[in-house]
């Protein structure tokens, strides 16, 4: 059944901002004496934000995270916020493509700010209008929970169920899932190497496709 409205994830899916942000993470963690490859941040730490981030961030450091980390990603947060990051390739053309009048809208566990200050540098804040929601701005539970795609869907005023979501995480995609929307995981990102279709796959994702003109084909 085609969709009625499409729900996408943000970083990873719109913006490709996964490979560097981890990258940043696994650099600092390492010269702190906690060894880590991006690729261990990208499967550990990769859609997880507030208190579960934190808490991986614990676990992963033995319960020493080190001093100046938060601090250091908030700065790095900041120049990537002011500089722009390049989309995920086909993103821009695949929304412009869209008619003009079909639902979307991105449901994020990033800040508000952090998702219009990018729509913005894509030239793509227009097309979303109000609908950019942030499971920390708007809901009170983040991801994996569901709450922020029930949200969007709802503001949307399209039932959940006729609604597809695009996400590139393992904890994306388990919320995506219980959420009771039609469901794809997107392999478009930088991020998106070796093993990680499994993971989504794993994580409950009941297709995958590897371009948003696949994304097209398969489900438009």
């Amino acid at each position: 059944m085609k969709p009625r409205a499409i729900l996408f994830d943000f970083d990873g899916v719109l913006i490709d901002s996964e490979w560097a942000g981890n990258s940043f993470m696994a650099d600092y963690l390492t010269k702190a004496g906690h060894p880590t490859r991006p690729e261990d941040a990208i499967e550990n730490f990769m859609g997880l934000a507030g208190d579960a981030f934190e808490q991986a961030i614990h676990d992963w450091t033995d319960g020493n995270p080190p001093d100046g980390f938060r601090e250091a990603r908030l700065q790095r947060g900041m120049a990537y916020l002011r500089d722009g990051i390049a989309e995920v390739s086909g993103a821009s053309a695949f929304i412009r493509a869209l008619p003009a009048d079909f639902p979307i809208a991105v449901a994020s566990s990033a800040t508000t700010r952090w998702l219009t200050g990018h729509l913005d540098h894509l030239g793509l804040r227009d097309r979303f209008g109000e609908h950019v929601y942030s499971g920390r701005d708007h809901v009170q539970r983040m991801k994996p929970a569901p709450d922020i795609y029930l949200f969007a869907a709802d503001r949307l005023g399209i039932p959940i169920a006729d609604t597809l979501i695009v996400e590139d995480s393992p904890v994306g995609i388990e919320g995506a899932v219980a959420s009771g929307a039609q469901v794809v995981g997107l392999l478009a990102g930088s991020h998106c190497r070796d093993g990680h279709e499994a993971r989504l796959i794993g994580a409950g994702a009941p297709a995958c496709v590897r371009s948003f003109d696949e994304l097209a084909a398969r489900f438009l």
